[in-house]
């Protein structure tokens, strides 16, 4: 009876999403499941033949791991229990789409499921969507054959048909799977489609494709070459790497250039301004003031499941001989943040009110603290300046990021694998003895640094995710 009750609310939500987005909605219905086989779609292994660098930058993505990603296995797992199955085939929509229209999930721990449908959003697929019946919750038309459908009106294929479709130059085709509504209650759990909706960058139709489909990380940069083998050489051809922010899973498939490239985008995602004296005398109240912009996303920051990103700001202050004055945001030898003054994302809560990061149970959101784009959230620390403080004093402020908890992230897969921290911005600030000559007082400029590689992290994952899959077999 539930799974009657859910199916009946992704109808309506579905048309809910479609009259509150003003989307035209398209003569031909969304594909059902069951309504194709997987034998009507093509392997990767003849796409890359033509498009071999188009399948080289596709290849380890969390499009290719979609459906392989153990993070989201054991949280579909987890859903499925806890909804009776009735969200099996809503969750898989998105991450196996072509189990889904042939019918082979569920079951949800995927026996039944051809090689090809563990492939996750695989070439053939994309370029066979023909409609589009709006956004949110997969409401994709596809219609596998000889056609292939993408953003060239003047593409000639000698292998199969290729015809324009302006869906593929639209953040509408984005938004198909990336806007999520909780199918019972309406909740919308992921908004990155209508959260870039709603801002600037829409309105200057910059579209999703201009950052994450492009050379630039944050904005549009072109990408010269051909889209396949033989074909002409263009101004710009769509990249197919599509990274956005994970850096937890692709080193575990061991696409570490993955992780870095999603390392550049985060560094890029921000701007950071800090306030401090710069002097300050024993038993001074000091008040230092930190702001971060979203600059460089077209969306919240952090976006997707954002109940689980973790973002927030490590300060610290010490003095000339190193000791530590006064600290916010650091970790502890878990891997559990202390004392920041906020953690920017989604904090969701169930049907009794209480937190939750299991979105299926999620029925309001408590909190919101992500920042919107172009928009800043300024953090005010403060202390007192001790009396064995050694002048001068350091101010460290580091925006940190990571995919999800560690404490999360070992009990669904275990303790061997270590989330990965990103230093997305850094600034800092010198407070000096009220007694230092003016001309003795320097600043450091700000700048974004770096984030070390991913050699440490890569051989742990490697190790953590190999144990896992051992364990799931």
């Amino acid at each position: 009876m539930r799974g009657i009750v859910v199916k009946l609310g992704l109808v309506l939500v579905a048309l809910l999403i479609l009259l509150s987005s003003g989307t035209v909605v398209t003569a031909t219905p969304p594909t059902q499941a069951g309504e194709y086989s997987s034998d009507d779609f093509a392997y990767e292994s003849k796409c890359r033949q033509c498009h071999a660098i188009i399948y080289a930058d596709w290849e380890g993505t969390m499009h290719f791991n979609a459906y392989l990603d153990p993070f989201y296995l054991e949280e579909v797992d987890a859903a499925s229990e806890d909804t009776d199955g009735a969200l099996d085939e809503f969750c898989s929509r998105c991450h196996t789409p072509i189990g889904v229209v042939s019918g082979e999930i569920p079951p949800i721990d995927g026996s039944e499921m051809s090689d090809i449908a563990k492939l996750g959003v695989q070439c053939d697929f994309c370029h066979v969507v023909s409609e589009s019946n709006g956004t949110g919750n997969a409401p994709f038309t596809v219609t596998p054959g000889d056609t292939k459908w993408g953003p060239l009106d003047d593409a000639r294929g000698n292998y199969h048909e290729s015809e324009y479709l302006e869906l593929f130059t639209q953040s509408e085709y984005c938004g198909m799977c990336h806007q999520v509504v909780n199918p019972v209650n309406g909740l919308v759990i992921d908004d990155t489609y209508s959260t870039w909706k709603d801002s600037q960058y829409a309105e200057d139709d910059v579209v999703c494709q201009d950052c994450h489909m492009t050379e630039g990380i944050t904005d549009f940069e072109a990408n010269p070459g051909r889209a396949a083998s033989g074909a002409p050489k263009r101004d710009h051809i769509s990249s197919h790497d599509i990274v956005g922010a994970n850096t937890l899973i692709p080193p575990m498939f061991g696409a570490e250039s993955v992780a870095e490239m999603a390392i550049e985008r985060l560094q890029k995602a921000t701007t950071m301004e800090l306030s401090a004296p710069e002097t300050a005398s024993i038993g001074d109240e000091v008040t230092i003031d930190v702001s971060i912009t979203n600059s460089g996303a077209g969306h919240n920051i952090p976006t997707g499941v954002s109940e689980i990103r973790e973002m927030w700001l490590e300060l610290t202050v010490t003095d000339a001989n190193g000791d530590i004055i006064y600290n916010a945001g650091s970790l502890d030898a878990n891997g559990n943040i202390i004392d920041a003054k906020m953690l920017y994302n989604n904090v969701l809560a169930d049907s009794e009110g209480e937190e939750t990061k299991s979105f299926w149970l999620a029925e309001s959101v408590l909190e919101d603290n992500r920042i919107a784009p172009k928009e800043t959230a300024t953090e005010q620390h403060s202390f007192v300046m001790p009396e064995n403080a050694a002048y001068p004093l350091t101010v460290q402020s580091t925006l940190k990021y990571r995919s999800a908890p560690q404490d999360m992230i070992e009990s669904l897969l275990g303790d061997e694998i270590e989330v990965p921290v990103v230093d997305m911005n850094e600034i800092s600030a010198i407070i000096y003895d009220p007694s230092t000559p003016a001309d003795e007082r320097t600043q450091p400029e700000s700048d974004s640094t770096s984030t070390p590689g991913f050699g440490a992290f890569a051989a742990a994952m490697v190790l953590g995710i190999t144990m896992y899959i051992l364990k799931r077999k």
